[in-house]
């Protein structure tokens, strides 16, 4: 639980940090460019993905499902959670680094499979 609300302070920080400079109608290359899409998009998943860690916490407390590896659902949910917005903000700075973008969605595909099958089991 403490990733997901890390994740979201970090969310709170990195919007108002480009906040300063959303005024600028040029800021990152104008409203619709890939660059600023990229910026508002990383910032979007650190809130994002901190809501499901926190969801991923709370659903393990609430039901006691019991995961078939749960180290590796827990860390691989944390993985994603920290490469995402690292991505969006990379691919923003360099364009080539958005070939990157299987990584944390197969962190958090990895998360999600194994919880839907521990609820299965249920």
């Amino acid at each position: 639980m403490v990733a997901g609300w890390s994740g979201m302070i970090l969310g709170l920080i990195a919007g108002a940090s480009i906040g300063l400079f959303f005024h600028d109608e040029a800021f990152a290359g104008g409203y619709a460019s890939f660059r600023r899409r990229l910026v508002r998009l990383g910032h979007v998943a650190f809130f994002g993905l901190g809501i499901l860690n926190v969801m991923f916490a709370l659903t393990l407390q609430v039901t006691g499902v019991e995961l078939r590896y749960p180290a590796l659902a827990s860390i691989s949910l944390i993985a994603g959670a920290v490469l995402m917005p690292l991505v969006c903000f990379l691919s923003a700075w360099k364009q080539p680094f958005r070939h990157l973008f299987a990584l944390p969605v197969v962190c958090v595909a990895i998360t999600l499979v194994l919880l839907t099958e521990g609820l299965v089991r249920l």
